[in-house]
């Protein structure tokens, strides 16, 4: 092969001041596949990278190198090979051209072969999945550790009808499964986001669970949506659940949902129990600040639901239970009606927002404003 890079990748590009370099070394690795002169081609996605590992094959000539302010390029060959390594933070995508698909296999082997870094797990760890588009590869997994208590550590953050129903929620199985939506609403701060962290951690034996960062772009388009219809697993045992977790989702269910957001509910709804998610075990997680009241009634219809949780503040007696041998000095913030767990982390560290007396007859003073 020439070892002149202007030789050795034949191809015209034509560039302006809106690529950087990075974008330039993509589009010369893919001038052998189009021409066919490597006409197979093998990739893989490693989410993190081992420290000091290049993800270079032995025997690779490195033809071009750069870096953006978020990623970097590597442009390599060998003897009937071409090899783009792209890396960001901690993660890369490898991609071989060749001319065998034998000889791509291998190569990409060889690059990739114990450059995945496994960390250390933790007993109050559990991995989620996060899915997100991507401006340069479209719909992305990528997968961290994220901590997580035992139910029985975080049950006193819930007031009592909501404990009892997380109960049954926790020590569900695949077998108690009925309804595919998971629904907790509530007002902000009342530790629905970290009740999912819990339940993830104690369905993480059969359940697979994704948070979906851009829950509005799921149901407007199409190829993402079917991207996570069909799924990605963590190569565990085949006919394992996943749970789609959609937080904050308060424009898709209320109400009026249908009207303003178009075909977006009728796809949550098809992804529960229509077409799109027959065969597939998923079940879909949503949590929004509405009242149940403003929901709209096709998402909260008997049959639809796993479970439909209420989360609200604690009552005033509970909250000082929570607050523990700390509640002689701080019960005097507390309001007549109780509190949200946010706020009494922020009464125990003593970032508590500014307050004033409710003007009322008869009022606490204290509440929140």
């Amino acid at each position: 092969m020439s070892a002149n890079p202007h030789d050795a990748l034949p191809i015209r590009l034509n560039v302006d001041d809106s690529d950087s370099p990075c974008d330039v070394v993509d589009a010369l690795f893919l001038g052998r596949f189009a021409t066919g002169e490597q006409p197979f081609s093998h990739s893989v996605n490693i989410d993190r990278v081992r420290s000091g590992v290049t993800l270079l094959p032995p025997g690779a000539t490195v033809l071009r190198g750069a870096r953006d302010d978020d990623r970097s390029a590597t442009l390599a060959e060998g003897d009937g090979w071409t090899l783009l390594v792209s890396r960001w933070n901690r993660g890369a995508d490898v991609t071989v051209t060749a001319t065998s698909a034998d000889l791509a296999e291998k190569i990409l082997k060889q690059a990739t072969d114990g450059a995945q870094d496994e960390p250390e797990p933790q007993p109050d760890n559990v991995t989620m999945g996060f899915w997100y588009v991507s401006p340069r590869r479209g719909p992305h997994r990528t997968t961290r550790q994220i901590t997580a208590g035992t139910w029985e550590e975080v049950r006193p953050n819930y007031t009592a009808p909501v404990a009892d129903a997380m109960d049954r929620l926790m020590k569900t199985t695949p077998e108690d499964i009925a309804g595919r939506l998971l629904l907790l609403h509530g007002p902000p701060g009342t530790g629905k986001t970290s009740a999912l962290r819990t339940l993830a951690r104690s369905w993480r034996d059969w359940c697979q669970v994704d948070c979906v960062l851009d829950p509005e772009r799921l149901f407007s388009d199409v190829g993402y949506l079917m991207d996570i219809a069909i799924g990605e697993d963590d190569g565990t045992a085949k006919g394992r659940w996943r749970l789609l977790l959609l937080e904050d989702c308060d424009e898709l269910i209320r109400g009026e949902a249908k009207h303003t957001a178009g075909q977006a509910l009728s796809r949550l709804l098809n992804l529960t129990d229509g077409l799109l998610g027959q065969g597939r075990n998923v079940l879909v997680g949503v949590t929004t600040n509405e009242d149940l009241e403003r929901l709209h009634p096709a998402v909260v219809r008997p049959g639809r639901c796993l479970a439909r949780i209420e989360v609200g503040p604690l009552t005033r007696p509970e909250a000082v239970s929570w607050l523990g041998p700390e509640a002689p000095d701080l019960e005097s913030s507390l309001g007549r009606d109780g509190a949200t767990l946010a706020e009494l982390y922020a009464l125990r560290r003593g970032t508590t927002p500014a307050s004033v007396p409710d003007q009322r007859a008869g009022a606490d003073a204290g509440l929140y404003l």
